[in-house]
């Protein structure tokens, strides 16, 4: 059976109608990379970048958290859901580069998968913004959605 978008409906866009769905357990894990140029290494201290604007994980953190939250906002489409649970960890790994993950949670009749992708993205995007003056040689990549459960189907990336 040949798949279909979701949210065209004879044409024309809508918000797909969830109503008649049951309730279940959603949960989404989404990753982001930035990687920082070797400029950036004189300001990493104890895993975290320490700048005069403040320690730019931590903001990251809190920014991709309110970022999950506010995606109905952002996306057009999207449904507002009632997070339970929205959490971000970010990790410096070799060469500067950064790993982002955010993990989101909900009970309901759709899947959190843009809430873990947004939070992941704007978490990205703090660090970026935090760092930009020092260079703009930062590169923002590989968004992607690692695993979902719940609802039709579960998914689980090889990474």
């Amino acid at each position: 059976m040949p798949k279909e978008f979701t949210h065209i409906d004879k044409d024309k866009p809508h918000m797909v109608d969830v109503g008649d769905k049951i309730e279940t357990k959603r949960t989404a894990i989404a990753k982001s990379e930035v990687q920082l140029p070797v400029s950036l290494q004189e300001f990493v201290a104890d895993g975290e970048i320490k700048t005069l604007k403040g320690p730019v994980f931590q903001t990251a953190i809190i920014a991709g958290i309110q970022g999950a939250k506010r995606t109905a906002e952002l996306i057009p489409l999207c449904h507002n859901l009632p997070l339970s649970k929205v959490s971000i960890d970010i990790q410096l790994k070799q060469n500067l580069l950064v790993e982002i993950l955010c993990e989101a949670h909900t009970y309901g009749k759709t899947g959190v998968e843009m809430e873990a992708l947004t939070g992941a993205s704007v978490a990205a995007l703090t660090i970026y913004d935090m760092c930009k003056a020092f260079s703009h040689e930062i590169e923002i990549k590989n968004t992607r959605l690692i695993k979902k459960t719940g609802g039709k189907s579960d998914f689980n990336s090889a990474n």
